[in-house]
């Protein structure tokens, strides 16, 4: 997985969902900051917070990871 497509790949779907970071971070029971370092590569994402993002957006786990571009 190229660790730049997925970083933007989940900045863009929370973008393109009209959510704060603050929103998500909420949503995933994690401060704001833990999900900013998520968004910027500093802390690898949880596999239950994968899928609760993919859940969230309505995505696959691999469109998440850069494994195809079907959501």
């Amino acid at each position: 997985m190229n660790k730049i497509l997925y970083l933007e790949r989940i900045r863009n779907l929370r973008e393109d969902s009209d959510y704060s970071q603050a929103e998500v971070a909420k949503i995933l029971h994690v401060a704001q900051r833990t999900y900013s370092d998520y968004e910027r590569g500093n802390v690898r994402i949880p596999l239950d917070a994968m899928i609760q993002l993919a859940q969230l957006y309505k995505v696959s786990m691999d469109y998440i990871c850069c494994l195809t571009d079907k959501k």
